[in-house]
């Protein structure tokens, strides 16, 4: 259990440092030095689902507004995450990553089996009001037009359901305004070190048509140059290091030697995000509005984002094409308005989403089960006649032919939504906000591995099993020696409410419930290679999910309430102080493997289906303003209790060539957050964050996962992380200027909970400059990031079965100008 006095010293540390230790994580209030009064002017934030200032809202909100997010150079989420100091994200680049908040880490799901078998993620991402959670692939969006984006650490099932189990993510974008003109562009150049240079090119429209119609457009395009390399390698088959592939292969077996000389290429990660949105904004009469927006994305991505230390700083090694297209398009439509005194609001989405991605494979051939099978010759003559086999492939000595192997993924994502709720007047003694809400979403994904020796060795083309409700009942290409073809669907209608009593103009309790039915379904097949070895056509090898072991036509159902209470204080206008319980859960799933023998009878059989996690949530937070509104002073201290964690884990030696999810254990965590901002004086701004978090594995619960004993820390959760940013502004003749140095630090963390994939992460420093001016409308800043060129460790990783690093882009200087018109 926890060390008592340890947290209190860490509480004490938080509150000694967060005047002087705060950071840019938190532009959750904007600053202005310009402001007559000199007070922190703070922003209106809809995190309780009404519009409310930050600093009334008695729930942890952290937002950078659009301005913050321009001013740091902000544009996707790994840019984001830097200024959040209790968010952090375990990924490999652009649109394959998980978000982690709190603490409630674990590390991510293999994005090439991410769409059949990745859990859903505990942190729940917005678009406005849809939700655009996915498993193992949160969508990347760039951050244009956006008018700020909140981040709401914590269980936030009541009024965000399914998925909010650590906290939630909400985009929240620019809405067509009626009665004022504006436009405005930004283009940028940068050069990284050690890599290629990049440049933005964005812009947006505001155009009230008449006193009831107005438009708004935004357009961007995107290059990020790369800095990771491609430098030449060799790979030979090695039995010594696998030694699964070394059954049946005797010491005077042959070994070809491939080279990856076509892939070579310096700086060959570059990505490419291009994006627009369109927006309609009509006003029916006083009381009612319509807002109908398109939105579309497509990321063209090229090589990969970590690197392998083994080889050099920022080099791999790879032999097959690394590349992803990720492309969206999003529709959304909102109708709110009054009736009498309630307030009405429906609104409903529908996300169309689109991944394609090759991948390099070849690292398998060092854990991989039946390697020799599919990659070398046969000595025993008796094989033509038992299995069919071709004269060719029998030769005296055995011979591995070429190792080279590759993955071809294709995921389809579809989701409709729908939410109406209805609120009365918040200043009321009673209120209440209450409502419905319809998800409908669809994966589906064909998941390729491309083995080179295949058609060599005389394997046929293979096919889904002929029964099963397939994708596509096409027969492969040749050398696809395994592939999944899989539909999940996820069903859920939920109901729920918040009722708040004020019991004086200071004490108000507010109660919130969701009851949530969630139908989720799991068809398909995975299809083995087994069956297509030499004169074999036997296709219906593998498993089909409707009949397979356990498997049958049934969903798996789940249903629930999930409740919230809390007691707020508002002891003055600047002053206000909450405590709260809240619970969170994330619905469980199928595990394609269930229902089978492990391969090692000493390891349990894998079940069928793995369960929800619940998340329970005590906290106390505050929020100030004193020395006349000039210093604000954020924070909240929590205990979480999570049971049932979901684990991913990949055994082909003991277990089975699938991937497969077990609810492995309990944990507790113990944190802190800290935000502050002080206008010091007309000239001088200092924005800063902290967060300490104290993670435990509790329990240990698994029953095939090997994962670290009780005691040990969660992954990817640093004890402590902090930012701090200063701000300059002064007046040179016609001009404004200003400087800004900024400082985020993270303390030491684990890249995993499962024990043989358990790297340490070390702890890291980023500074960043940036110097500006303008004037009128115009605006130019030069900035250097990464200024002392640190390598961070992200996210350790082996899921290419080899370490890796994910890491921060080098040292890089770019300039920027802007210009709008309002």
């Amino acid at each position: 259990m926890f060390k008592r006095n340890l947290v209190c010293q860490a509480i004490l540390y938080a509150l000694a440092t967060g005047v002087v230790s705060h950071s840019l994580a938190q532009e959750s209030m904007q600053t202005s030095s310009q402001a007559d009064d000199d007070e922190i002017e703070t922003i209106i934030v809809t995190a309780s689902k009404r519009r409310q200032n930050i600093q009334e809202t008695p729930i942890a909100v952290h937002a950078m507004s659009g301005e913050a997010l321009k001013a740091q150079n902000i544009g996707n989420f790994d840019d984001f995450v830097n200024y959040m100091p209790n968010v952090t994200l375990g990924g490999r680049g652009p649109g394959q990553a998980d978000i982690f908040i709190r603490g409630m880490a674990i590390q991510p799901i293999v994005f090439r089996i991410s769409g059949a078998q990745g859990v859903m993620p505990n942190v729940a991402l917005y678009i406005d009001e849809q939700p655009v959670t996915a498993p193992g692939r949160n969508m990347d969006v760039y951050a244009t037009d956006i008018s700020r984006i909140e981040v709401l650490p914590g269980p936030q099932g009541t009024l965000f359901g399914a998925s909010s189990q650590a906290g939630t993510i909400r985009y929240i974008t620019n809405k067509p305004v009626f009665d004022d003109f504006s436009a405005g562009f930004n283009v940028s150049l940068a050069d990284t070190h050690k890599g290629e240079s990049s440049n933005t090119i964005e812009g947006y429209l505001n155009l009230p048509v008449n006193e009831q119609l107005a438009l708004r457009a935004a357009l961007y395009n995107v290059n990020r140059g790369g800095y990771i390399d491609n430098v030449y390698g060799e790979f030979t088959l090695d039995p010594s290091i696998n030694p699964d592939s070394a059954a049946n292969v005797p010491d005077n077996s042959t070994f070809e030697t491939i080279n990856n000389q076509a892939f070579v290429e310096d700086d060959f990660n570059s990505s490419a995000y291009t994006g627009f949105r369109l927006g309609l904004n009509y006003k029916i009469n006083d009381n009612w509005r319509l807002l109908v927006q398109h939105a579309g994305q497509k990321i063209d991505a090229d090589g990969v984002f970590d690197y392998d230390p083994d080889i050099g700083d920022l080099e791999v090694a790879r032999f097959y094409p690394d590349n992803l297209e990720d492309e969206f398009s999003q529709t959304s439509w909102t109708l709110e308005g009054r009736l009498n005194r309630l307030e009405l609001l429906y609104t409903g989405a529908y996300l169309d989403r689109d991944i394609d991605q090759l991948s390099d494979f070849t690292s398998y051939n060092n854990s991989g089960a039946f390697i020799a099978y599919y990659t070398c010759t046969y000595t025993n003559p008796d094989y033509i006649a038992t299995y069919g086999i071709s004269p060719d492939v029998i030769t005296p000595v055995r011979e591995c032919k070429d190792p080279s192997k590759g993955f071809i993924g294709i995921q389809q994502h579809r989701r409709l939504t729908h939410e109406f709720r209805i609120a009365t007047d918040p200043k009321e003694t009673l209120s209440a906000i209450a409502g419905i809400f319809y998800d409908d979403f669809e994966i589906k994904t064909q998941d390729e591995w491309w083995y080179a020796a295949a058609t060599e060795l005389g394997f046929a083309p293979n096919a889904p099993i002929a029964a099963a409700n397939n994708i596509n009942d096409n027969t492969r290409a040749a050398n696809i020696t395994f592939f999944n073809d899989i539909t999940r669907t996820e069903e859920q209608i939920a109901l729920f409410g918040e009722l708040k009593y004020d019991f004086s103009q200071q004490l108000s309790l507010t109660l919130g419930l969701r009851w949530y039915d969630i139908e989720s379904d799991f068809t398909g097949s995975s299809n083995f290679g087994d069956g297509i070895f030499q004169g074999s056509q036997n296709t219906d090898r593998g498993r089909d999910y409707d009949v397979s072991g356990g498997h049958s036509e049934d969903p798996l159902e789940a249903d629930g309430i999930i409740p919230k209470i809390s007691l707020s204080y508002q002891r003055d206008k600047n002053s206000l102080y909450y405590l709260t319980y809240a619970e969170g859960f994330r619905p469980g799933g199928f595990n394609r493997t269930g229902g089978f023998s492990s391969f090692n009878p000493d390891f349990p059989d894998i079940n069928l289906t793995y369960e929800s996690d619940d998340v329970y949530n005590y906290e106390l937070g505050w929020k100030t303003l004193s020395f006349e509104r000039q210093l604000l002073f954020n924070g909240n201290i929590y205990f979480i209790e999570w049971e049932n964690m979901q684990v991913s884990r990949f055994d082909p030696i003991n277990v089975s060539r699938l991937t497969f999810i077990e609810n492995a254990a309990n944990a507790e965590i113990f944190g802190a957050e800290m935000d502050l901002a002080w206008d010091i004086n007309e000239n001088l701004t200092v924005h800063s964050a902290l967060s300490y978090n104290h993670t435990e594995l509790t329990d240990v619960k698994a029953r095939i996962i090997e994962i670290a004993p009780t005691g040990s820390e969660l992954p990817l959760t640093p004890k402590v992380q902090a930012n701090i940013r200063t701000n300059y502004y002064w007046q040179q003749g016609e001009y404004e200027a200003s400087w800004q140095l900024g400082l985020q630090y993270a303390g030491k963390s684990w890249s995993s909970v499962v024990s043989q994939e358990r790297k340490r992460q070390n702890s890291y420093t980023i500074i960043n400059f940036s110097l500006g001016v303008k004037k009128d409308n115009w605006s130019v800043k030069l900035y250097g990031d990464n200024l002392t060129d640190k390598r961070a460790d992200l996210f350790i990783n082996n899921q290419d079965f080899v370490t890796r690093i994910t890491t921060n882009r080098p040292r890089t200087f770019g300039v920027s100008f802007s210009y709008d018109y309002n």
